[in-house]
């Protein structure tokens, strides 16, 4: 009544990688570098923020976001790019503090999540500081 299945079937599992032994990092390395990621991107719009609206308190922020990162990554500094000062209207730096409010929110979950409390600390801070900027209420 049925014909027989001649054919391997596509459900059948894969064979395993040749070469590959398993995950390479742990939980904690990828998620140490996920956070390595997010604050150096917060930091590139730091200095971004700082080329358009220089203050103390930008300047403050990117060295101490450039100090956590370099820990992070046994003493390198990150790499920062060179801001552009091109258009400076009000447009363009409500947009980078979005991007930073976004980043920051990023990085503070993450660094909850691996337990970095002076990550979590730095990453709330740029929260609110980025929040006050918007007009976003606590």
């Amino acid at each position: 009544m049925y014909e027989p299945i001649r054919t391997k079937s596509v459900h059948t599992m894969a064979e395993p990688c040749r070469g590959v032994r398993g995950p390479r990092r742990s939980r904690e390395e990828e998620l140490d570098i996920r956070l390595a990621g997010h604050l150096t991107a917060l930091l590139t719009v730091t200095d971004e923020l700082r080329a358009l609206a220089p203050s103390v308190a930008l300047d403050e922020a990117a060295q101490r976001l450039a100090d956590h990162v370099a820990r992070m990554r046994g003493g390198r500094a990150p790499l920062r790019a060179t801001p552009t000062t091109d258009d400076a209207s009000p447009a363009r730096v409500t947009a980078l503090h979005q991007r930073a409010h976004t980043l920051a929110g990023q990085a503070l979950v993450v660094a909850t999540s691996c337990g970095d409390t002076t990550g979590a600390t730095l990453a709330a801070e740029r929260l609110r500081a980025h929040a006050k900027a918007l007009g976003i209420a606590d």
